[in-house]
């Protein structure tokens, strides 16, 4: 499933869209539109223009349009993959099927060069805007610092997964993010945020951005040392301790009872 690192290799391929001319919007699937946007409006708002930045911020991909058009955001749900060019930066997405099914190409770019930007889902959870709420997202979780990471868990009694989960606090964790994460800093899924200590925090911040560096340069989020044992016989690849399964803010949890025991 596409989260942060998947996004982020999304963004490096996207740069190859940059600077040409778009001549054709395919917008198959009004239902993938969000926020009011028709295959005719997001048409005439896109054609003829080029793409000329792309950004992201955590699982988003941003892409900024020329002569001070709209930028068009993209969002790839639970199974959607960028192809540019008929390539893709990402060729095994876990609980997806990895098809070049043209059937599930819900929305693209045709350029004047015979090239093409596609979004491919077939899932149907993704989505596209224009102009995207921004701020709707909390900073980055690539490069949030430890003060902003200890400021977005104080007070709250919700679980710290579902804290680091909620993309408005923390843009770009998901689920197999967020156990790897916790996972590594022997924190408890479950255990309210507002309980950490300051060195428990520190712990997790620093994990935080380790895993993300490694699934990055691994290929994905589906490379985390947890993976292989996420089913139910499942055991601690540290400690051989079976793993505990459970659902934790609303998502399915895989944790080590051993070394990390609730409080």
């Amino acid at each position: 499933m596409p989260e942060l690192p998947e996004v982020e290799a999304y963004r490096t391929l996207a740069e190859r869209a940059l600077d040409r001319p778009i001549t054709e919007v395919h917008a198959p699937d009004a239902w993938f539109l969000k926020r009011g946007l028709t295959p005719e409006v997001v048409t005439a708002e896109l054609d003829g223009r080029r793409l000329v930045a792309a950004r992201r911020i955590g699982k988003q991909l941003l892409l900024d349009t020329s002569d001070d058009g709209p930028t068009l955001g993209l969002h790839f749900g639970m199974a959607g993959r960028l192809v540019v060019d008929e390539t893709t930066a990402v060729t095994d997405l876990v609980y997806s099927p990895n098809d070049a099914n043209p059937a599930w190409d819900r929305f693209g770019l045709r350029f004047a060069d015979g090239g093409q930007l596609m979004v491919r889902d077939s899932r149907r959870l993704g989505a596209v805007e224009l102009d995207p709420d921004e701020a709707r997202l909390g900073p980055d979780a690539r490069s949030v610092s430890a003060s902003q990471l200890r400021d977005l868990l104080a007070g709250s009694q919700a679980p710290v997964k579902a804290r680091l989960m909620d993309q408005s606090r923390l843009a770009g964790v998901g689920n197999l993010i967020a156990d790897e994460t916790l996972w590594r800093a022997g924190l408890d899924p479950a255990r309210s945020a507002a309980s950490l200590e300051p060195a428990d925090v520190r712990r997790l911040h620093k994990h935080l951005r380790a895993v993300l560096e490694d699934f990055i340069a691994g290929g994905g989020s589906h490379t985390g040392s947890l993976q292989e044992q996420r089913h139910r016989e499942g055991v601690c690849p540290r400690c051989g301790t079976p793993l505990l399964r459970r659902t934790v803010g609303g998502r399915t949890t895989f944790s080590c009872p051993r070394h990390q025991p609730a409080l």
